[in-house]
């Protein structure tokens, strides 16, 4: 089975904050001023509130996602090394409103839900012999924070034959990886084209159609006429 994942790479990613006071609906202040309310917290770390600049966090979240290591600094503080676990969203403008962060160390496994890019071009679907029914768009891992990875390729073309498919269970992303994912789950497969099933379906009807005609009854007409 070919496949391929993207590594995490060791890039720093390092976002100012201030420790933030405000609370409650007078966030909405900080917005005005350009600043975005966020929170820190973590199993062995106490729970902080800061705020930090929308267009320095706004890059940063473009790079680093849900996977990447971020470092705030708070006040000039100590680095704490932290993953954006969930950006709220203004429904229509997209503006950012308010992140959880979620504070990490090297001896901790987390979790994270990584995309699964489909790469390449399946032969089957070429040839026109089938098509490609995609499944799982994303996967679930667990891993130490150093070998998070933030997406896996799987290349499509391996797919070949009419029935080929792609599963959880032929991703191997290394000792340092676990997939939480049930190994039965489907990411690829190639099925038949929409025309190909409606002529296979309408063969199937026809030769139900000549297998259930009533056969003639010869023995009816010799009663007939035995009857004269």
């Amino acid at each position: 089975m070919s496949w391929r994942r993207s590594v995490l790479v060791a890039e720093s990613y390092t976002l100012e904050a201030q420790a933030r006071e405000v609370v409650g609906k007078q966030v909405s202040q900080l917005r005005v001023q350009g600043l975005v309310p966020a929170v820190i917290y973590g199993a062995r770390f106490e729970s902080v509130a800061v705020q930090i600049p929308e267009r320095a966090l706004r890059n940063t979240l473009a790079k680093a996602g849900g996977t990447h290591i971020i470092n705030v600094v708070i006040d000039g503080a100590k680095p704490q090394t932290v993953i954006a676990r969930e950006v709220q969203r203004h429904p229509l403008r997209g503006d950012i409103l308010h992140v959880d962060f979620l504070a990490v160390d090297a001896t901790t496994v987390i979790s994270a839900d990584i995309p699964v890019y489909l790469i390449g071009e399946s032969p089957a679907v070429e040839s026109r012999i089938g098509m490609l029914l995609a499944g799982l768009t994303s996967i679930s891992i667990e891993a130490l924070p150093a070998d998070l990875i933030d997406r896996v390729e799987v290349d499509l073309s391996t797919l070949v034959e009419l029935g080929d498919s792609i599963h959880v269970r032929d991703l191997d992303l290394g000792s340092k990886v676990t997939i939480k994912n049930e190994p039965d789950e489907m990411i690829a497969r190639i099925t038949q084209t929409s025309a190909a099933r409606a002529e296979e379906e309408e063969e199937a009807e026809e030769a139900e159609a000549e297998g259930s005609a009533e056969p003639e009854v010869i023995a009816r007409g010799k009663e007939e006429e035995e009857d004269f």
